[in-house]
């Protein structure tokens, strides 16, 4: 879960193993060339965060998203499994939440807004992983998943690892969700909004 691209980018710009430590996962996650099909900018605008809002940035991996969420909400817990990439997470609405493999650890009843950017498929154990981000919801919340389409693309993951949009939509009607909206901007990702049934 951690890390967002790790595999992904590396491969695509070396050829070769992924990183092996948390500075060269954070460069792989920072190259500026993401910004061209990532399109942050314009992700966060879709968004449309209130000012008054907490966020979590689920695998914040070295804060590429959690750096620009921090400045349009009122919260934003970065959480991670790897203490080195959260240690360069730094501001003054931030908390670094130490996660495991399948807890975000993330308190009840907290966030208005899980966000999971290029993530969700490291997850393994999903259903239950949703369980705890639904306890982590506020009532009203929602859950942000931006993933990579299950085709060939010149970045992401292999074809194998990735999740269809129609597999993520699937598991969350199974967990009591419904999809609230859908933006379809990005080259390489779908977009997709969820909110509890």
């Amino acid at each position: 879960m951690t890390a967002l691209l790790l595999l992904a980018l590396f491969q695509v710009q070396h050829q070769s193993h992924p990183p092996r430590s948390a500075a060269e996962y954070a460069k792989v996650l920072e190259n500026p060339a993401r910004d061209a099909w990532q399109k942050p900018h314009e992700v966060i605008q879709a968004l449309a965060l209130k000012p008054q809002e907490a966020v979590a940035d689920i695998g914040a991996g070295s804060g590429y998203f959690a750096r620009r969420i921090a400045h349009h909400a009122a919260k934003l817990y970065a959480v991670d499994i790897d203490p080195k990439l959260l240690e360069m997470i730094r501001g003054a609405n931030i908390e670094t939440v130490l996660a495991t493999h399948d807890d975000p650890k993330l308190p009840d009843a907290s966030v208005d807004t899980i966000f999971i950017c290029d993530v969700l498929h490291h997850i393994a154990s999903r259903p239950a992983y949703y369980a705890k981000l639904a306890k982590a919801l506020k009532p009203g919340g929602r859950i942000v998943i931006i993933d990579f389409y299950k085709k060939q693309l010149p970045v992401g993951p292999p074809v194998s690892m990735k999740l269809s949009e129609d597999e993520v939509k699937a598991e969350f009607e199974a967990a009591g969700f419904h999809i609230a909206r859908s933006h379809d901007f990005l080259p390489h990702q779908y977009f997709l909004e969820f909110q509890r049934r």
